[in-house]
């Protein structure tokens, strides 16, 4: 038997621009609720009321902020609205399954690069 050469163990993969994306284990909870509430920000207080009333409709906690001197921010009611989807992606034709194109020829004699 030959002798055996100890080799550390790599580096984990994680880059030090994606370190703050590294999952640590703590779950945030979902928005608008107690204890993560949907912070916004209104110039004005009847568009307080507005918002108020949206967010008192759908069940939401929310903080609301009345500052005219600073720009309105309502990123977090924005995503509570229109939640993201997640991407669906393209199926992709088989080798030798039917040309898309329609010839009856299989991908692969027709159309494939």
């Amino acid at each position: 038997m030959g002798r055996r050469v100890f080799t550390p163990r790599k580096k984990p993969r994680v880059s030090t621009e994606n370190a703050d994306k590294v999952f640590d284990g703590v779950r945030t909870a979902k928005l608008g609720t107690a204890k993560n509430p949907a912070r916004v920000r209104v110039a004005s207080p009847a568009r307080e009321s507005e918002i108020r009333a949206l967010c008192d409709g759908r069940g939401w906690e929310c903080l609301i902020e009345v500052d005219p001197q600073q720009p309105e921010d309502i990123a977090d009611l924005e995503r509570l609205l229109h939640p993201p989807r997640p991407v669906v992606a393209d199926s992709r034709t088989g080798r030798n399954e039917l040309c898309p194109c329609g010839s009856g020829k299989k991908y692969k004699k027709c159309c494939a690069p």
